[in-house]
């Protein structure tokens, strides 16, 4: 099932998108729900910072049992993904969605970030 969520363009959206996360029922056994909650947070508040429009959308889908889907869209016009300098401070999300995600992506031409997490995964 995909569940949208659709939050103020503002500094509670990302609390309000763990809280989206936190409240999946029944939750995708052996997910890790740490890093889908660090990595919906972290892209909600890019979203907030850097995006544009009066509201983020956040879609969750969970219709696969191996496998939680979200995806960040507000109305920005569009970015592409850049590596950064070590020595920068803050704007590391896209970093860790690189890490923690078993796949992600950005529809060209838009601020729509999309990751998947598979049930079962470890990082280091």
């Amino acid at each position: 099932m995909v569940r949208r969520h659709e939050f103020p363009r503002n500094e509670t959206a990302p609390g309000l998108a763990r809280a989206a996360i936190a409240a999946l029922d029944p939750p995708v056994r052996g997910l890790p729900w740490e890093d889908a909650t660090l990595l919906v947070s972290e892209l909600v508040t890019n979203s907030v910072v850097y995006g544009s429009g009066e509201k983020v959308v956040l879609l969750i889908d969970d219709s696969r049992p191996e496998r939680l889907r979200c995806e960040v869209v507000d109305g920005g016009s569009g970015f592409v993904p850049t590596a950064r300098g070590d020595r920068e401070i803050g704007g590391w999300g896209l970093e860790l969605v690189e890490k923690l995600a078993a796949n992600w992506g950005v529809r060209e031409g838009s601020t729509h970030v999309w990751f998947e997490l598979d049930a079962g995964s470890i990082h280091s």
